[in-house]
């Protein structure tokens, strides 16, 4: 009985350790725009370093069949960026001055998936933590 009570808080103990250490991205509020689904996701740092960039594309498959790649960003490739500090939050974006709107509502919106996940640290330099998107 005291062997299995131990071996679960160590399972315990290593799962919140390993969730502590990571990058947690996971959807956030959905908005309209001119007539157009705007997607969000929310950031949570749960790493010990500074990430400076951090960019998801996600693939949203639409009811008429058809799929679009959103880029969402915490800011502007070559502008001015907006790090996420350890423990900090932060929401990613679509920036429609620079990509396409999606072109449906958001009750067109059927289905979501990642297809590339872009995060870089201080210099420029790929995060070493873990990035884990729920879109």
């Amino acid at each position: 009985m005291f062997v299995r009570l131990i071996a679960v808080g160590l399972v315990f103990s290593v799962s919140s350790a390993h969730a502590a250490n990571g990058i947690d991205v996971k959807r956030g509020a959905d908005s309209m725009v001119f007539g157009n689904c705007v997607p969000s996701l929310v950031v949570e740092n749960r790493s010990a370093e500074t990430i400076d960039y951090l960019q998801v594309d996600v693939v949203v498959a639409l009811g008429n069949g058809q799929e679009r790649t959103v880029e969402l960003k915490s800011a502007y490739r070559e502008g001015v960026l907006y790090p996420i500090g350890p423990g900090g939050k932060a929401t990613l974006k679509q920036h429609l001055d620079t990509s396409l709107a999606l072109g449906a509502p958001c009750g067109d919106v059927k289905a979501r998936r990642v297809a590339r996940t872009i995060c870089e640290a201080a210099g420029g330099k790929a995060c070493a933590s873990s990035v884990s998107v729920q879109p």
